[in-house]
C-alpha cells in the first residue's frame, strides 16, 4: 500500500485504498471527491471486479473491496457493510423493436438456442450476446437467476466493466447484454442509445427496486477483513451518511438507509 504523511493536522496516516466492482466505484469515486474535500485524506478508488475487491483485502492489498451482491456463506471470513442496492438489467440497442423478453427466451438467447432476432427491423438478424466475465458479481447473479452454468453460455463477446458492457450494446443494434440497472438507467437518460427490458414483467426502474418488486435485485457492499482500523470506520460512517444520499441518487442506486 502507498504510504504518505498529510500535512495541515500534524498527524501522520497512509491513504486508503478502495478495490473492486466495477458498478459501485463510479459512486465511490464521487463519493471519495467529497470525503477527501472535507477530511483532506486520500482515498485510491480501483475497479477491476466484486472478485478482485475480496481478493485484495484478504491479501492485505486493500482496505475496503466494493462487492455488489450479498456475501455467500463460505465468506464469512469477511466483514460485509451495507451501503446500498440495485439491481440488473437486460439492455438492447434502442433502436431494437424488442419490448420485452421472457425468462426463457432470454435463457435461449445466451444458450445460443436462439442466435437470431425474431421481430420487426432486427428479424433474421444473428444476435449478439454480451456475457460479463468470470470473477464479476453481475455475471455469477444472471447465471444463479437464469439457472445457467457458465460453461452453457454462448457469448459473443466478453465483457469485464459495466461500461464496456453498456457500449457493446450502444454501439450495436443487433446486440443483447446484462448491466447495473444504476448505470444502465444513468447512461440511457444521459442520450446512450440502450434500452432497459423488464424483468418478468416489472421495469428495470428504481421505483420497482425501492418497492422490493424487482426479480434480479442485489446488494451493494463494502467488505473488510479482520479489525478495522478507525480510519476505515470513520470512512465507512461517512459513505453511509444520510447527507449523501443525494449521491447514490445521482448514479441511480438507493442508498442503504432507504
Amino acid at each position: 500500500m502507498i504510504v504518505l504523511f498529510l500535512v495541515g493536522c500534524g498527524e501522520s496516516g497512509s491513504t486508503l485504498t478502495v478495490t473492486g466492482s466495477s458498478t459501485i466505484a463510479p459512486l465511490m469515486a464521487e463519493l471519495v471527491e467529497r470525503y477527501e474535500t472535507e477530511t483532506g485524506i486520500q482515498v485510491d478508488v480501483q475497479s477491476g471486479g466484486s472478485g478482485r475487491g475480496m481478493g485484495d483485502v484478504r491479501q492485505g492489498l486493500a482496505d475496503l473491496g466494493m462487492v455488489s451482491r450479498a456475501l455467500k456463506a463460505d465468506e464469512q471470513d469477511l466483514d460485509g457493510h451495507l451501503i446500498g442496492r440495485d439491481g440488473i438489467a437486460i439492455i438492447v440497442h434502442r433502436d431494437n423493436p424488442v419490448r420485452a423478453l421472457n425468462d426463457d427466451q432470454i435463457r435461449a438467447i445466451y444458450t445460443g438456442k436462439t442466435q437470431r432476432w425474431g421481430a420487426g427491423s432486427t428479424e433474421g438478424r444473428p444476435i449478439t450476446v454480451v456475457h460479463k466475465a468470470q470473477g464479476r458479481s453481475t455475471q455469477e447473479l444472471f447465471l444463479a437467476y437464469f439457472q445457467l452454468e457458465n460453461s452453457q453460455v454462448q457469448p459473443d463477446r466478453v465483457i469485464g466493466e459495466n461500461q464496456q458492457g453498456i457500449k457493446a450494446v450502444a454501439g450495436d443494434p443487433f446486440a443483447i447484454g446484462y448491466v447495473s440497472i444504476g448505470t444502465a438507467i444513468y447512461e440511457a437518460d444521459n442520450g446512450t442509445a440502450i434500452r432497459l427490458l423488464p424483468l418478468e414483467g416489472k421495469p428495470a426502474s428504481l421505483a420497482v427496486l425501492a418497492q422490493g418488486g424487482y426479480p434480479l435485485a442485489r446488494e451493494l457492499n463494502l467488505v473488510t477483513h479482520g479489525e478495522m482500523s478507525q480510519p476505515v470506520a470513520d470512512f465507512l460512517a461517512f459513505v453511509t451518511r444520510t447527507d449523501m444520499a443525494d449521491v447514490y441518487h445521482d448514479y441511480y442506486f438507493l442508498p442503504a438507509a432507504e
